[in-house]
């Protein structure tokens, strides 16, 4: 059965000068966006991170089912059983308690110049924790029965459109993806066909908060792009 089609929304009438301009404007913005590691925790309305999910809703997906639920934290209790389980895997990936580390030498030495560790306070200091779950089956009616297509591609094109508005409401992210996570899920009281991808921490940086020399290095243009 083929739907009812309307019409392309309409699109600004700019010149080639203000699209050169709007893009370039749009790059400088996200240039400035950095992981931030070290909050306060000031608060950030509630008003700001549904606008934010909302923006990320819009995000191109597969069959148009939207496989994505966006879990938004700011109870304490629930913040603090997210860092304690969060820690917990962490450690291990580390070797924090004297074991061997989950993670290669190659690895950990790739996270070295970044200077991470077990330690997650951000996970309880931040005002807001978003946890993002990639939804396997549901449909756009989220039966928990019909197939999903391409959804983690859709979901990272929906957690990339998140981060950007949050960017442009002027605070900080840092996207944590602790492995395993499926502590999530059951913190989260989220239904066995959603995977969690990652744990999005927003809020204010700390007035100490700090960005290391190795987060600063982008690759340039001619390095990311070829023209054919």
């Amino acid at each position: 059965m083929t739907e009812k089609h309307h019409p392309y929304p309409a699109m600004p009438d700019l010149s080639d000068e203000e699209r050169i301009t709007r893009a370039r404007a749009m790059f400088e913005r996200l240039s400035t966006r950095r992981s931030c590691r070290a909050f306060t925790d000031g608060p950030v309305p509630r008003e700001v991170i549904e606008n934010a999910i909302r923006a990320a809703g819009t995000a191109p997906n597969g069959a148009n089912h939207q496989p994505w639920h966006f879990a938004a934290i700011s109870s304490p209790e629930t913040k603090r059983a997210i860092r304690e389980a969060a820690e917990a895997e962490e450690r291990k990936f580390y070797g924090a308690d004297g074991d061997k580390p989950k993670a290669s030498e190659e690895w950990l030495g790739a996270l070295d110049p970044i200077g991470t560790d077990a330690h997650k306070p951000f996970l309880e200091t931040a005002p807001w924790l978003i946890a993002c779950f990639a939804q396997r089956k549901g449909g756009i009616e989220e039966d928990g029965e019909t197939q999903n297509y391409y959804v983690n591609e859709s979901v990272g094109l929906a957690c990339g459109m998140l981060l950007a508005t949050l960017h442009e409401a002027g605070l900080a992210t840092l996207t944590h993806t602790p492995s395993p996570m499926g502590f999530l899920r059951e913190i989260c009281g989220r239904p066995d066909t959603e995977k969690p991808l990652m744990l999005i921490v927003v809020g204010h940086p700390a007035p100490d908060a700090t960005v290391p020399d190795h987060a600063l290095r982008k690759k340039p243009l001619e390095q990311i792009a070829s023209w054919l």
